[in-house]
């Protein structure tokens, strides 16, 4: 039975999986989930055979990756339902989210994408969600949620969201913010027309031909 136990990793394993790790991370950070693994690799200074030996599939990397972003996204999603006022507690989500998404490409990428394999990534999602869902009911009880929302419409403006290209991280920033007081103002019964956040200057994307 002892034999079955896991095995603790030696330093120089740990270390190279910590590596692996803060690369995974910085890079989905900055370019998305389409990052090779090579180039994960070679940031994190171990050969490829390393990194597969540690993360066999990319979907095993992306899912430890953004453990702790998942933890933050179950923390803000948690504080809007301890909200006393269900419709405030659903804007400061919608808020804190996309702030925190727009610092990191990867995990919004990583949280709209399906990973049939990572059953405990898909879990969280999924109660993530669910609590999402629950703030949304109350919020419409409050009457200022107009009636026909879906979840599907929280989702739809995350993937815009996401697409927010800026030559800074203060501009996607700024113009992220704005976009959330956009979608908070389509979102409510009768839209406050409180001033928009200042915007940010983004850049116009180049199409194929």
């Amino acid at each position: 039975m002892t034999d079955r136990l896991p095995q603790p990793l030696r330093a120089d394993a740990r270390d190279n999986r910590e590596r692996i790790l803060a690369s995974a991370r910085a890079l989905f950070a900055a370019d998305g989930l389409d990052v090779p693994m090579r180039k994960i690799a070679r940031r994190a200074g171990v050969g490829p055979a390393t990194l597969y030996r540690r993360f066999p599939t990319k979907q095993a990397l992306v899912t430890e990756a953004f453990e702790d972003q998942m933890q933050v996204c179950r923390a803000i999603v948690d504080e809007g339902l301890a909200d006393p006022d269900p419709w405030h507690g659903f804007r400061t989500v919608i808020e804190k989210l996309f702030e925190s998404h727009v610092h990191d490409r990867g995990f919004t990428e990583a949280f709209l994408t399906a990973f049939p394999e990572a059953i405990d990534f898909d879990a969280a999602r999924a109660s993530i969600l669910r609590s999402a869902a629950e703030l949304a009911r109350r919020a419409k009880e409050t009457g200022h949620l107009r009636p026909d929302f879906v979840l599907d419409d929280l989702i739809l403006v995350f993937m815009a969201n996401q697409g927010i290209q800026a030559k800074t991280t203060a501009a996607a920033v700024a113009a992220s913010r704005r976009f959330a007081a956009l979608a908070i103002q389509a979102f409510q019964v009768s839209p406050e027309r409180a001033p928009l956040p200042p915007p940010g200057r983004l850049e116009l994307v180049v199409g194929h031909r």
